[in-house]
């Protein structure tokens, strides 16, 4: 049984439907993905998730029991909008966010020290927070979703605005937390992130639950006659030659679907003879976004469980 479960939940706000009968499993120590553009409905699945907003109707479980108030006790909750005191000092921030959790005393202080330390902030402790940059601030309010040792974390566009060391820095500590066998939600549009990250994904459109299951399964699935390809040269040829399927161009780094198992080789054979210098070619292979767009591209396109 997986430990946390998104069960038929919707919600909408007048003529909007915000979330459309989402459902999805998050196993315990595991990383799950709620990835959508922008608007998709990301966000309000969270909100319903802690109680924030009440769905229209619809449930979540944790460890096979409707989550009630005790559950948000044993959540770290990054929202998309942060808010912090800004008057109040770093440290002060800390501590007050984790005993509203319940948790004070001196192993949190030196908790909240050494993970001030780790993200080069501890010679800020005393500082209040308006004093820090946009993303400073974002680090220490990721410091207080994990204090509290959370069973859960719920991380809404986790990575947004930051820098690449300290996006490393945060994907190295949700890494420790999940060998620790926590549960670990982010949601995002970068496909980049959920790729290297995620053992699960779910991909919402429109409000709608377009693809759900585990990125091994979803990827084998549908890396099929798919191939990923890094050049130099022209490929304009390929265009509408009877063997390619479709094309998904990012510059000089392809998403190339054949008709047939062997048009792979034959495909290789006409960027040779062309000239054109091939860097990489995987078959069977599919990155997360062309999966993302293909999915999301079409309007009608199924819900489809892996």
């Amino acid at each position: 049984m997986s430990s946390l479960e998104v069960r038929n939940l919707s919600k909408s706000f007048g003529d909007l439907k915000a979330v459309d009968n989402a459902s999805f499993t998050v196993p315990e120590g595991s990383i799950f993905g709620l990835l959508g553009r922008n608007g998709a409905g990301k966000t309000t699945t969270i909100r319903m998730m802690m109680n924030i907003i009440m769905p229209d109707s619809g449930e979540v479980n944790f460890k096979g029991i409707k989550a009630g108030p005790d559950f948000n006790s044993k959540v770290g909750y990054l929202p998309e909008e942060r808010g912090l005191y800004k008057k109040m000092k770093v440290i002060d921030t800390l501590l007050f966010f984790a005993e509203i959790k319940g948790k004070k005393g001196k192993a949190i202080t030196k908790l909240a020290k050494d993970y001030l330390k780790r993200f080069d902030l501890l010679d800020r402790m005393n500082s209040k927070i308006e004093d820090l940059s946009k993303g400073n601030q974002q680090k220490v309010q990721f410091i207080t979703t994990l204090l509290h040792d959370p069973e859960v974390l719920i991380l809404d566009e986790l990575f947004s605005g930051l820098d690449p060391i300290n996006t490393n820095l945060m994907k190295d500590i949700i890494l420790e937390l999940k060998n620790e066998g926590k549960i670990i939600l982010f949601s995002t549009h970068v496909m980049e992130f959920a790729e290297k990250m995620c053992d699960h994904i779910a991909i919402i459109d429109h409000g709608k639950i377009k693809l759900n299951g585990s990125m091994s399964d979803i990827k084998a699935e549908r890396s099929q006659l798919n191939i990923s390809l890094n050049y130099e040269g022209d490929i304009s040829f390929l265009s509408g030659h009877p063997i390619i399927e479709s094309i998904s161009d990012y510059g000089n780094s392809v998403g190339i679907k054949v008709r047939n198992e062997k048009d792979i080789q034959t495909l290789l054979k006409l960027l040779v003879d062309r000239n054109v210098v091939v860097k990489k070619f995987d078959a069977n292979d599919i990155s997360l976004e062309e999966i993302f767009i293909d999915l999301v591209g079409s309007e009608d396109a199924e819900v489809s469980h892996v």
